[in-house]
């Protein structure tokens, strides 16, 4: 019998600790305001709590974005080790209830984000928590480690923002919902790439996730069957497609034969999600008609590396979020590794752009506590 969707709540949900192996299974309505310059956050907390531990570190993975017809609704994390890490510590230096960036390390990129916290994904992310937790009496330093590159379609923004949110909330005692934690990753989103929920939510969450509204906010988990195989082929060449560049290649009107295609596909693939069906998800994923025709030719090689995964077998290829990763799906890590090695050398030829592969299965647990120190 096929998996059902996780339904929604309308009530508060029950809060799970964050340092787990299982995905969330609640969820709520959370309303924020049309128009608004940041989500409405309801705190959890406003008794200005006291730090459960001296310093912690969270780690949150990347994710695909968008899945081909699912663009700014649709989401997925994905393993494999890839993802930023981010550690908070309590820090008498730093002025009670503000947050200081106190080192950004990692990728060769990382050396372009600003360490003023108003101004950084991770950042902007913690600030939120803390605002949300009601955090008066202690400042906070925070340490980034971008093990994702920036503009990789990976969801490098919200992996900082995702790391950041949870590292806070842990540090006073696992003290925010999964909503909440959602909320705040959001907020930074909004500001650094756009108020979508497609790569922070799975993000945080694990597994596949469905942004259902932005207007109230409500974010469904998907639940792919544990005993189905399903692996991501990750290609992501040296070249760097900003996410604001590539939302302004997008039409402002599509013609009403294109919407309905790309309903029917999106609505395929979350059937596909919680069946378990790989090859209906990856067929799905490829027939974006919107959005994918507008970005592919903006990255150098991408119609011919979709069309060597396809040729390789790969049940189906599209662009990872904004790009310019490619991702393919298949249900075997060995056939994964053979398409990686022809996608790879597709980019080569035909984009004469280097670029590295990974070939990872589904996250399902999302952003996770890696390391404490007692206060």
């Amino acid at each position: 019998m096929a998996a059902a969707a996780t339904p929604t709540r309308t009530f508060p949900p029950t809060r799970t600790p964050l340092n787990r192996t299982r995905p969330f299974s609640h969820f709520s309505r959370l309303r924020c305001s049309a128009g608004a310059k940041a989500p409405i956050l309801t705190a959890s907390n406003l008794t200005d709590p006291s730090p459960a531990f001296r310093s912690l570190t969270a780690f949150a993975p990347a994710t695909v974005a968008n899945l081909g017809p699912g663009f700014d609704f649709l989401g997925c994390a994905v393993g494999g080790g890839l993802g930023d890490t981010v550690t908070v510590s309590v820090d008498p230096a730093v002025a009670p209830g503000t947050l200081s960036i106190a080192e950004i390390s990692g990728s060769s990129s990382a050396s372009k984000l600003r360490r003023d916290p108003l101004w950084n994904c991770a950042g902007i992310a913690g600030i939120a928590a803390m605002r949300m937790l009601g955090v008066r009496s202690v400042g906070l330093s925070l340490s980034l480690h971008k093990g994702l590159p920036l503009g990789s379609g990976l969801g490098s923004s919200a992996a900082s923002a995702a790391a950041a949110a949870l590292a806070v909330s842990e540090l006073f005692g696992d003290c925010l919902t999964p909503d909440e934690l959602v909320l705040a990753g959001l907020e930074s989103e909004k500001k650094v790439s756009g108020y979508h929920a497609d790569n922070v939510g799975p993000s945080i969450l694990g597994g596949f996730v469905l942004i259902r509204s932005y207007d109230p906010f409500e974010i469904i988990q998907l639940e792919f069957p544990h005993d189905r195989d399903l692996f991501f082929v990750l290609v992501s060449p040296e070249f760097e497609a900003p996410t604001k560049k590539m939302r302004e290649a997008l039409p402002a009107n599509i013609p009403m034969k294109d919407h309905i295609r790309n309903s029917s596909q999106a609505a395929a693939l979350v059937a596909a999600v919680v069946q378990g069906n790989v090859r209906v998800l990856g067929s799905a994923m490829a027939a974006d008609a919107i959005v994918e025709p507008r970005r592919a030719p903006l990255i150098p090689g991408m119609v011919s590396v979709k069309k060597a995964a396809m040729e390789a077998g790969a049940f189906g290829c599209t662009i990872s979020g904004s790009g310019p990763t490619a991702v393919a799906v298949i249900d075997e890590e060995e056939k994964g590794n053979e398409i990686a090695l022809r996608m790879v050398e597709a980019f080569t030829k035909e984009g004469n752009l280097q670029s590295i592969a990974t070939v990872a299965k589904l996250d399902r647990v999302g952003a996770r506590v890696i390391g404490t120190e007692a206060a």
